[in-house]
């Protein structure tokens, strides 16, 4: 008996000994092949604002799994170090080259203008510039005051008409990079618009005619607003009350409004039943016939 308990002791040893070899071996071969999976890529140490030119103290390589590498990575820190960072790049974070500018592409400014695009700085003070908040990374729209040509341009006054919209602010004063505590204004005397040529007309003259108010917009608000413009005849005439928009963090949709509807009852002729006839009330005795009896009705 104890040769049979100890038989089944060992062998219990035997197969457990070999399941925790089994493990460790696949393990041991998992971990093999991850290895064999990383490669090194090109990924910042330190943070590289925008517009700055890399250079070989903020890059390193760090290992990272070939099937989640995004397209145009590099491997070799020579291939970046000089080129021109056209976005905020965070720590750690893969340096690819939709982030940098083209080879040979100086920094600052004209990095990060995109092709087809032009960079125009207009004077701006703390109502112009919205108190400061008007930051790089902003959209704003270009209200200009001037006065209209023709004849009767005098006697009309001057209208204000939003001549651009949609712009976006690639500095704010010399800086172009966005702050990190965007509740903060930042005072400046100039703003730089990104804008197409036509737009550089559009603007250059309207800053020259008249005088220019940038109106901010919700960065997710894209949509063409046409408007007529206004002058005092139709300042004079007032406007409607407009009711408040939810805050931009409600996303949910407009709930259908329920609509009333006021039912009058019909009212139906009254009939009129005839009346069922009078009875004559009846009157009886009860008779005793022996041990029988009866009921025996009296006639009125």
């Amino acid at each position: 008996m104890r040769n049979k308990r100890f038989i089944i002791a060992l062998a219990a040893a035997v197969i457990c000994g070999l399941l925790g070899v089994f493990a460790v071996t696949r393990y041991l071969s998992q971990l093999n092949a991850f290895a064999k999976d990383l490669g090194n890529v090109v990924v910042a140490k330190q943070e590289i604002p925008l517009g700055a030119k890399i250079t070989a103290d903020q890059v390193t390589l760090a290992p990272i799994p070939n099937g989640s590498l995004p397209d145009g990575i590099f491997r070799k820190l020579d291939l970046v170090v000089g080129r021109v960072a056209i976005q905020a790049i965070g720590v750690r974070e893969t340096i690819t080259t939709m982030k940098l500018a083209p080879e040979g592409t100086g920094g600052g400014l004209s990095a990060v203008i995109p092709e087809g695009y032009r960079a125009v700085t207009v004077k701006v003070d703390d109502v112009v510039g919205v108190s400061g908040f008007v930051m790089p990374g902003s959209y704003v729209d270009v209200v200009s005051v001037i006065v209209p040509p023709g004849q009767d341009a005098q006697a009309q006054g001057p209208i204000s008409k939003i001549v651009l919209q949609h712009i976006k602010v690639l500095a704010s004063g010399p800086k172009i990079d966005s702050p990190e505590d965007q509740r903060q204004p930042t005072s400046v005397k100039a703003v730089t618009l990104m804008v197409t040529p036509e737009q550089a007309e559009k603007l250059v003259l309207a800053a020259n005619e008249g005088k220019l108010q940038l109106v901010m917009r919700n960065y997710s608000d894209d949509e063409n607003a046409p408007t007529t413009g206004t002058d005092k005849n139709k300042l004079l005439r007032g406007d409607n009350v407009n009711p408040e928009p939810p805050p931009p963090s409600a996303s949910e949709p407009e709930k259908p409004k329920t609509t009333w509807v006021r039912h009058t009852p019909v009212t139906k002729p009254r009939v009129d039943k005839p009346l069922a006839p009078a009875v004559a009330p009846k009157h009886s005795v009860e008779l005793i016939e022996g041990s029988k009896r009866r009921d025996v009705e009296i006639q009125n």
